[in-house]
């Protein structure tokens, strides 16, 4: 059993517990204390509990277009959506804590910063949702993120997996989606749940930093060989089926990974990455 008031403790607790309440309480000791981050053996954990109503499913429909958030039922669609998307997230930060506590002491405290806000976007989309008169559970909820957890678990790259998958592919990908979708929101005149994908879209940028900076760090070099860019740390780490295709959007914004410290030829590494299927398509056209 770990003791209370440190970091092992409050992992199990996120994943062990199914409701909601337990998995969005801040990370810190009783009376408000750090958590104490002691060494402790790996802990794998196959799936977080769940309470019924959280309950995930198999997969789910596209999202509502940004065009489409001028109907309420879309608007309340995408802010469950995203919500769920921060609960996984926060499970698969506190996942991945238990899983290697032998990574750098500064990489496990940068990661206990983003799973702190990751809960905090969760209650800010949780807030809105709300405020449309919606609930949150008994929802369908995909476990999309969770289906990665074991391509990662099982990985020789170890945490350089789970930073290439989360921190350079999922939250990569939202640098641009949440742009996208703030974008729609304020069309749709909802400037409240605009401004909270503008929050979640400048955090991100700190979150792909993080990975950015401690991938090259830790992915494994040969011996004697020159340290890896950060294009092929990403090549060397990422789990299939995730790929520099999924880390970006539509809207590619530069900006924000020069500002996450991503460089000029990972970035555009990234901009021009296709899926197997485009590949496929340019193969069948007629020459």
């Amino acid at each position: 059993m770990a003791a209370e008031g440190t970091l092992q403790n409050f992992c199990l607790r996120v994943l062990s517990c199914g409701d909601l309440n337990s998995k969005l309480a801040p990370p810190r000791g009783q009376a408000g204390r750090p958590l104490v981050d002691g060494p402790h053996a790996p802990v794998l954990i196959d799936r977080p509990a769940r309470d019924a109503a959280l309950l995930m499913t198999g997969g789910a429909e596209r999202l509502p277009h940004p065009r489409d958030l001028v109907k309420p039922a879309a608007r309340a669609e995408c802010l469950a959506r995203f919500a769920h998307h921060e609960l996984m997230a926060v499970e698969l930060f506190a996942w991945a804590l238990l899983r290697w506590p032998d990574a750098p002491a500064g990489l496990r405290r940068g990661l206990l910063s983003t799973l702190a806000d990751e809960q905090r976007h969760c209650r800010l989309y949780l807030a809105r949702l709300d405020a449309h008169g919606e609930a949150f559970e008994g929802r369908s909820h995909s476990d999309y993120f969770w289906r990665q957890a074991p391509a990662m678990a099982e990985s020789p790259a170890g945490m350089g997996a789970f930073l290439a998958a989360m921190g350079l592919t999922l939250e990569q990908a939202n640098l641009d989606f949440s742009l996208t979708y703030r974008d729609g929101f304020r069309t749709a005149g909802d400037e409240r749940s605009a401004q909270v994908c503008q929050i979640v879209h400048d955090d991100e940028i700190r979150h792909v930093a993080l990975a950015a900076e401690w991938l090259p760090r830790i992915a494994p070099v040969a011996p004697g060989a020159d340290a890896l860019s950060q294009t092929e740390a990403y090549q060397a780490t990422v789990p299939f089926p995730l790929a520099a295709n999924r880390a970006k959007g539509r809207r590619f914004d530069i900006p924000a990974r020069e500002a996450a410290g991503l460089d000029r030829p990972f970035i555009e590494f990234v901009r021009e990455a296709r899926s197997s299927q485009q590949l496929a398509g340019s193969r069948r056209q007629p020459k």
